[in-house]
């Protein structure tokens, strides 16, 4: 861990901080003012269509500008839609806030390749851990969001308002940061500039790593976005919401530290495979009962789950382009991610405010036996192909 790794890093844990102060509010003012309960979630899904619709921009700005210059640029737009988040909250504004979390998520498509960047700002035999150990990063988010969330919520007479405001701080923050952190120079392009897009989204390992990284980041999203809602309906207060999503956020990036090491001694697969295991034991737990203990537990699993799988997918990934194709494939794994994202963050939404938490989690099956079915079928090719060789 050199020091560019140690500030990106950081970047990463403040970046997963507005994520899950996001995750954390955003459905709640948005069940506060919505013209009907069950759009409570478009704001959430609002940052994630935001997402997937700056994928193309994004490219293009780290084309233009490099990394550090793109970055800045997503931050500069989270400083901004952060204050418009707020300015809605107070005027009461649904669709206004619809709009901002939109803005906001050029911000999530910029941030989404911090994990990547990683991967060059280390040695070719140390990738897997630089990606695991940055996105260890994200425990500064794990226990900031929550805590920023329920201090920050009766800061004005307009609950969470006061967050809004104080993601914007977090911006300027990551902005001072990311000045000092030195990323190589963006590899010269050759005539051509590698393969087209549509071959490399071809191959076995891509289609893989592409559906794993959707379909787990998907089923988390799915089951974390409609946490703080179902808590509420069932009486429980926002401060253990605030608790459930911390550990459940401190169970996404804590295994950062010794996930990179898993899959330099296992390899990839094997590691997604154990994280998809531990998706089922999360719905299992989450369907066994309604307490704020069910909550804890089934939502910690689930982080555990998405980081073995979400890590494996962009390990994964690295092999399957050349470092002049990393743009387009990177923009497309990450429109793939956000894509997915939209869909669940409202069908969260509707489905636990007018069918319940218990359908939802037997819902969240399908995407899991989908992931399965992608994760066996690499292992099939692969060694098919090696019975081959």
């Amino acid at each position: 861990m050199n020091r560019n790794l140690w500030l990106l890093a950081i970047c990463q844990g403040l970046f997963l901080t507005n994520n899950v102060t996001f995750i954390a509010i955003n459905g709640l003012v948005g069940l506060a003012i919505a013209p009907r309960g069950w759009m409570a979630t478009l704001p959430v899904m609002g940052y994630v269509v935001g997402s997937a619709l700056a994928t193309g921009l994004v490219v293009r700005s780290q084309r233009r500008f490099g990394r550090r210059g793109a970055f800045q640029i997503g931050l500069a737009v989270a400083l901004g839609s952060a204050l418009l988040c707020a300015y809605a909250a107070f005027s009461k504004d649904f669709w206004l806030l619809c709009f901002a979390t939109v803005v906001a998520g050029y911000y999530n498509a910029n941030a989404g390749l911090y994990r990547f960047a990683a991967a060059e700002l280390a040695a070719p035999d140390w990738r897997e851990k630089a990606v695991s150990l940055v996105m260890a990063g994200g425990l500064i988010g794990a226990v900031a969001g929550p805590n920023l969330a329920a201090a920050t919520r009766q800061m004005f007479a307009v609950p969470f308002a006061g967050a809004y405001l104080a993601l914007a701080a977090v911006a300027l923050l990551s902005m001072a940061l990311m000045r000092f952190i030195e990323f190589p120079a963006p590899p010269v392009r050759a005539q051509g500039g590698g393969r087209p897009l549509a071959e490399i989204a071809r191959q076995p390992v891509f289609i893989v790593a592409a559906a794993a990284g959707a379909l787990g980041y998907g089923v988390m999203n799915l089951l974390m976005a409609a946490t703080p809602i179902a808590m509420q309906i069932c009486s429980l207060p926002f401060e253990d919401a605030a608790l459930v999503l911390e550990w459940h956020v401190i169970g996404m990036f804590a295994p950062g530290f010794f996930t990179g090491h898993l899959i330099r001694r296992f390899g990839a697969l094997p590691v997604m495979g154990a994280g998809l295991v531990l998706n089922l034991a999360c719905i299992a737990v989450a369907l066994s009962g309604v307490e704020l203990r069910h909550f804890a537990i089934a939502l910690c699993l689930l982080g555990v789950g998405w980081n073995f799988l979400f890590t494996g997918s962009t390990t994964l990934s690295l092999t399957a382009y050349t470092a002049e194709e990393r743009d387009r494939a990177q923009g497309a794994l990450n429109f793939c991610v956000f894509a997915t994202l939209a869909l669940t963050s409202f069908a969260s939404g509707v489905l636990v405010t007018t069918q319940g938490w218990q359908l939802l989690n037997f819902g969240s099956l399908v995407p899991v036996a989908l992931t399965g079915a992608a994760l066996l079928w690499l292992a099939h090719t692969r060694r098919r192909a090696r019975g081959a060789a």
